[in-house]
């Protein structure tokens, strides 16, 4: 039994994420937990003079929040009327978002949050929401991120970016592998370097462990040459057709470009394909 939070703020977006989860998830017994947050500390108040009684204030915002709840799981089970292998839950909290995010994952065994990223704007073209970012390097949970413009598709090729400096604890990519077993998908390893420089003896030997962890899978290994980390996944994605992007949250400063610089410019994975990031666990 799988349990998945799904972080909601009752927008299109986040619906989407939603969505993407209970097909993602369609054939594996599965807790769905549906968390939406109130920031209470963020209300404004228009008189100064006027003072809030925060007991009521959260009452209020904790029933209208209840009740947007209901109204998701009518239409979640509009999607799936017969389902019986997956359960739905609400919670509502008040306060931090990412307390309550970590707050949820312990007490519930979260295995995996699936939540939407915002995309880019026309005023600020970042490619995750700051939510989704926070969650993403803050949380130790897996994370599926699924952008805004990502319809469900079968994950049948995956990409694995990695500059093989790998923790020798490979049990993280057991659920990529999990995955590559229930939808008999193909595994793309891509490993992107700046320069034509050979792999170093522990890069050489990480690749070796590697290879023998995704055996009898099936995994092919790439290499490109570029300035740009994330001109080269572009690239990949594009022409290799990749239905998901895998990575470990370990080597997320290597590849902070594909998930965090700031100007995506014609990247367009970014509103496409959704992210799997892999934490350690404790």
């Amino acid at each position: 039994m799988k349990n998945i939070l799904l972080p909601t703020d009752f927008s299109e977006n986040s619906w989407n994420a939603i969505k993407y989860a209970i097909l993602f998830f369609e054939k594996t017994e599965c807790n769905f937990y549906l968390l939406h947050v109130n920031r209470l500390d963020s209300l404004a108040i228009s008189d100064a003079s006027l003072t809030l009684n925060e007991t009521l204030i959260t009452e209020v915002y904790t029933k209208t929040t209840k009740q947007k709840l209901r109204n998701v799981l009518k239409q979640i089970l509009k999607l799936t009327p017969n389902d019986n292998i997956h359960k739905f839950f609400t919670l509502t909290d008040n306060g931090s978002f990412i307390e309550s995010i970590r707050k949820n994952v312990n007490e519930k065994q979260i295995d995996c949050i699936v939540m939407g990223t915002k995309g880019a704007s026309e005023l600020e073209k970042i490619i995750l929401g700051s939510n989704t970012a926070d969650v993403i390097t803050k949380v130790k949970c897996n994370v599926l991120a699924i952008p805004e413009n990502a319809a469900y598709v079968t994950p049948k090729e995956i990409a694995f970016p990695t500059d093989y400096l790998l923790s020798n604890n490979l049990q993280v990519l057991k659920p990529m592998v999990d995955i590559i077993e229930r939808f008999n998908s193909h595994l793309r390893i891509l490993h992107i370097s700046k320069s034509k420089a050979d792999l170093n003896d522990d890069q050489k030997e990480n690749k070796e462990l590697l290879e023998d962890y995704l055996n009898p899978n099936q995994f092919t290994f790439h290499h490109l040459n570029n300035k740009k980390v994330e001109d080269a996944v572009e690239c990949f994605v594009e022409s290799r057709a990749v239905n998901l992007i895998c990575m470990i949250a370990k080597n997320l400063n290597y590849f902070q470009q594909i998930l965090f610089h700031s100007k995506v410019e014609n990247i367009s994975y970014h509103v496409d394909i959704p992210f799997l990031v892999l934490h350690e666990k404790n």
